[in-house]
Parts: C-alpha cells; structure tokens; sequence
C-alpha cells in the first residue's frame, strides 16, 4: 500500500468513526424511554461480549490480560474507566433529557481544556495563540454562566471527563482495543449486579421475549464500531488532521439539536458557541502552523 493509499484509508476511517458519533444523539434519543443507568449498563455488556472476539481474532486478548498484572496501567486504566463511566452516563442522560446543544459545547471546548491539561500536568508548553484560544473558551462558558445564571454542568462534565480520560491514556500508554476493553471490563462488575438487581426487582427495560426491547443490544455496537475506525486513523495520520476532522462530531450534534431537536438557542449561547468556535479556529491552525516544514526547521 502505497503513502497516499495508506493516507486516504486513514481519512477514510476517521470520517466513518467521527461521523458515527455524530449521529450518536439519534440511537441515544431512540431508547431515552430507557434510564440512563440500565442504557450504560448495556452499553458496558455488550461491548465487552463484542471486543471479547475481536481480540480473540487479532490475537490481542493475551496482551490485553498482561495489563491487569501492571499495576501502573492497571491503576490507570481504573481511573480511566471510572471516567469514562461518567463521561458516558452524562452523555446518554443529556441526551434523553433535551440537552444535545450542551453535549455539543462540551466536545466543542474538549480539545482546549485537554490542551490547557497537556499545559498543567505534561509540562507542554502552549504558544500565544494557545493561550488566547483558552481564554477564549473560558469566556465563552463565563458568559454562558451570567446568561443562565448557573454553569453549563453537562458540557463540563463531559469536556473534563474527557480531557482527563484523554491524559490519564496518555501517561499509561495502552493501545486502544486492548485498553478499552480492559475498561469496559472493569465496569462490569457493577453493571452486572446492577441489571441483575433490575431483573430481581422486575423494574428492567430490556425483555428478550420483545423484539423492541433488542434495541439496547446497539448500545455495544455504538461504543466499538468508531473506536475500530479511529484505531484504524490514529495510525495512518498526523494529529494535526485528526483534530481538524473530528470537529465533524460536535458539529453534527450542533445542527441537529437546533434543526432536528428544535432546543432554543439563545444569544448568549450564540456567543458563548461564538467564542469557543473562535478559539478552535485559532488552535487548529496553531497546530498546522507548527506542523509546516518551514516552523519544523526554525
């Protein structure tokens, strides 16, 4: 496979796996009949009976083991799924409780404040241009603030939760599948028990006896589908690119909120999304920027 061939898959992969969790809005919408615990629940199920033969078949299931002997990546690997835990469970209540735009803003300001944590904790250093792109994004949840008179909870749960997930991955440096499923793993326990205690209690949504009720089973298929694509991108293309592209996301949610959802949409939230658009716009080609031949020989 030639660079160019090798290139296009990559664009190819990270379009497939941006463009899914774009459209994540419209599964989690479809079962917000569902509580948003029993959803996660299955989301955790089945991703793990999904992964278990994938990394059969890619012969990484014994490496994926090895990471529960290091207590390093094990401890890390802990925390990044009580991360993601969270950062999943916020996303499918906002969902299913009118709060898509806000899902939207969260993902918009993720790329900065993971900038603004590579600045705290991994000594990165950020560039005038960085800076003000920050700044930016903190006034623009400020002025979301004055307009609602309390913070965006859900777009900054989901934003540092992210961002954390994202660093606490970094600094233990696992690969992807095999990491994931290690964390879906870790969450099984408990969202085993828990369906287990909404079978006993007869107060569960999911029935095998109704074909409807089939649609939760989705849920694993949401969560490994992307991550195969992105896997599959990370690989074949520079950061830089990916970061361009995976604005496709929040941008999808973005207008389907507004067009599809119908959720008000304020001006200060116009502002607010103003000014953080307005810090990506700068970061992303700050990043470009640093990346061109001529800045790399400087």
């Amino acid at each position: 496979m030639t660079a160019i061939d090798n290139q296009r898959m990559g664009v190819i992969s990270a379009l497939i796996a941006f463009f899914i969790w774009g459209t994540a809005p419209l599964y989690f919408k479809w079962v917000a009949d569902v509580p948003a615990p029993e959803v996660l629940v299955h989301r955790v199920i089945w991703s793990v009976i999904l992964l278990l033969p994938l990394l059969c078949f890619t012969g990484q299931l014994r490496s994926a083991f090895s990471l529960l002997k290091n207590r390093r990546q094990f401890s890390g690997l802990l925390l990044s799924s009580t991360l993601a835990a969270l950062n999943w469970l916020t996303f499918i209540w906002a969902i299913g409780n009118d709060k898509v735009l806000e899902t939207s803003l969260g993902y918009f300001i993720n790329p900065l404040t993971t900038l603004l944590l590579g600045y705290l904790f991994l000594a990165e250093r950020l560039s005038k241009r960085q800076y003000f792109a920050v700044c930016l994004a903190i006034i623009g949840v400020a002025v979301e603030l004055l307009s609602l008179g309390k913070l965006p909870l859900v777009a900054l749960i989901l934003s540092s939760s992210f961002s954390v997930y994202t660093l606490v991955r970094k600094k233990i440096q696992v690969p992807a599948i095999p990491g994931l499923f290690i964390e879906t793993l870790l969450m099984l326990p408990i969202a085993a028990s828990y369906f287990i205690y909404l079978l006993n209690t007869d107060t569960n949504y999911f029935n095998w006896q109704q074909l409807e009720h089939y649609k939760l089973i989705f849920a694993g298929l949401i969560t490994t589908i992307p991550l195969l694509f992105f896997a599959v991108a990370a690989i074949r293309l520079p950061l830089s690119t990916i970061g361009f592209i995976q604005y496709i996301s929040p941008t999808m949610t973005f207008l389907m909120a507004i067009w599809l959802f119908n959720e008000p949409f304020s001006l200060p939230r116009l502002i607010c999304f103003f000014l953080i658009w307005t810090g990506l716009i700068i970061y992303s080609f700050d990043m470009k920027w640093q990346q061109t031949p001529e800045k790399c020989t400087e």
